[in-house]
């Protein structure tokens, strides 16, 4: 099934070649309208080429019209405004359209040859996952699972924090300070008291800095004694993630944290001194760019002879050009580190590793009065956020008088929640942590699709009608509205993937719940003649097919009834 911007913009392709050529046809472009009075969809492509073409754009625009052929596809062409022109779909091509959903595979007209590498999550060692974690976590499966649907094959690599300064730190504090008992009980619990308590006492003594420092040297060194409890720090902590990816549903392929790309940092420095990509400033070696790349003078390696983050992500492009067929390479972290990949990208690029790179980046979940910080104890823990969502998942349930596994109602519907409030933000926007708001059930959430998607399932039992992929016509504007809604779906997907931005899919199915409340609440289903009966209840499945295919995407279960 080929998404319908791109089957009206070959038909615009065609006739723009042939009257102004090629490369004037290459500016058409075709959207969707934002009310439906202005037709289904429209294009600005008059107004955009004026200068160009010289003409004003309602002569090219009354061109074209005049010169596109008649077609199965368009009812009608409208000039709007300075040049616009609004396109109205024939009915008999939506019904076909309609059939094809969720029947055909999509053509999304995209290159999906090697991988799409996306690094996501990566929470460091040591540290109990909590909520400053979920954005990256659930953004990242997100986009994940979105580009595998649309045929790209995806490594979902979680790039843990499990090498750097902390360990000195947290070695120093697990021989003088450790609760035995409470790391038995809780290992990652008594590690992060430790990470906080070494924070505090090195703020009165700071020789314990420097006693931090030679613990790191000696776990760099090899030294028998840390190496064993470095080791035991990642394990027992990758054990704790485990179990909060296991309730989100999250799945990693590999867990490639910066230990692994240790060796290889050399290799870089090396490669970077062949190319003369580096000097020496006060000991350490930087890379500094073009005064057009306004970029800052970059530090790869330390004069202590340590590498930093940047050289790490060199490495790690560096192993992935050598083991993968590489299609792309996303990232997925919080808009601090903006400068840091541009660094890491122009970088890669002088050294000749030009495969496609983009850094998703998204706003900071903070309190109104600050940001969260594990040194400072100023933490949510996301476990405590999941069982509190559970809870009044459960709470709920209990009110509507709900049957059958309420526990595990509950942990869909909770999960669901706490995920759809962050993947229905814009996620370059910051969000505020307040628990209401996190944890929301109200119109735009997780529970109210899902009840949407339930109450589909039950109604279109209570019709028996057999569903047959065949609808001879759509009567009403309730039926066509949410026949033009359904037909969008491929489309909100690629929008979503081209733009890195699950919220696009989010809003789709927001509307698409919307659209058949609307449809539902004005046209009498069950009560409609057979012909028509056997019509709407397609409309109702195929948006159940859509709401279970889309909250899929966006990694949130659906219930069969609530």
């Amino acid at each position: 099934m080929k998404i319908i911007e791109n089957i009206l913009k070959k038909i615009f392709f065609e006739t723009v070649e042939k009257t102004y050529g090629k490369e004037i046809a290459e500016k058409v472009y075709i959207q969707e309208t934002n009310n439906s009075v202005f037709g289904d969809y429209q294009t600005n492509f008059a107004m955009i080429t004026s200068k160009d073409l010289r003409q004003a754009p309602r002569k090219t625009a009354e061109s074209l019209i005049e010169n596109i052929q008649n077609n199965e596809i368009i009812e009608k062409l409208e000039i709007a405004g300075p040049g616009f022109i609004n396109i109205y779909l024939k009915k008999e091509f939506l019904i076909e359209m309609l059939l094809k959903v969720e029947n055909e595979k999509y053509d999304f007209e995209i290159n999906t040859d090697g991988e799409v590498i996306i690094d996501y999550s990566s929470p460091n060692i040591a540290k109990e996952m909590h909520i400053g974690h979920l954005r990256s976590t659930i953004i990242g499966d997100s986009i994940k699972k979105i580009m595998q649907f649309m045929g790209y094959k995806v490594i979902g690599d979680n790039h843990i924090g499990d090498w750097g300064t902390q360990f000195g730190k947290l070695i120093v504090a697990y021989k003088n300070w450790l609760d035995e008992n409470n790391y038995k009980e809780n290992a990652i619990d008594e590690l992060e008291r430790l990470y906080v308590l070494f924070s505090q006492k090195a703020e009165e003594d700071d020789s314990l800095n420097t006693l931090a420092k030679d613990e790191l040297k000696k776990l760099q060194d090899g030294d028998e004694e840390n190496t064993r409890l470095w080791k035991e720090f990642v394990s027992v902590s990758l054990e704790e993630y485990d179990k909060v990816y296991k309730r989100l549903g999250i799945h990693f392929d590999t867990y490639n944290g910066e230990s692994f790309y240790h060796d290889l940092m050399k290799e870089v420095i090396d490669l970077m001194e062949e190319k003369k990509l580096v000097k020496e400033s006060e000991g350490a070696l930087v890379v500094e760019f073009d005064e057009k790349d306004n970029l800052p003078t970059c530090i790869v390696r330390k004069s202590n002879k340590s590498f930093l983050y940047t050289t790490s992500d060199i490495a790690c492009i560096k192993y992935r050009r050598e083991n993968y067929n590489i299609n792309k390479l996303v990232y997925v972290t919080d808009q601090r580190q903006q400068m840091h990949f541009k660094q890491v990208f122009k970088i890669a690029e002088m050294l000749g590793f030009n495969e496609e790179k983009a850094h998703v980046y998204f706003g900071l979940m903070r309190f109104a009065d600050g940001v969260f910080s594990t040194r400072k104890g100023n933490v949510i823990k996301l476990k405590e956020l999941l069982d509190k969502a559970k809870e009044k998942a459960l709470e709920i349930l209990k009110e509507r008088n709900s049957t059958g596994n309420l526990e595990e109602k509950a942990e869909i519907i909770g999960m669901g929640a706490v995920k759809y409030a962050d993947l229905s933000q814009n996620r370059t926007s910051d969000i505020i942590f307040e628990w209401d708001k996190i944890l929301s059930f109200s119109s735009n959430s997780s529970p109210y699709l899902q009840y949407t998607y339930a109450r589909i399932n039950s109604l279109t039992k209570k019709s028996q009608v057999e569903i047959k992929e065949e609808i001879k016509d759509l009567q009403t504007d309730f039926e066509i509205n949410l026949a033009k809604m359904i037909v969008k779906f491929p489309s909100a997907i690629l929008k979503a993937a081209e733009s890195y931005k699950p919220n696009v899919l989010s809003d789709y199915l927001y509307n698409l719940a919307q659209t058949f409340n609307s449809f539902y609440n004005n046209v009498p289903v069950l009560k409609s003649e057979e012909e028509e009966l056997n019509t709407r209840i397609y409309l109702c499945y195929k948006t159940a097919r859509i709401i279970k295919k889309g909250l899929e995407l966006l990694g949130i279960k659906t219930l069969e009834e609530m």
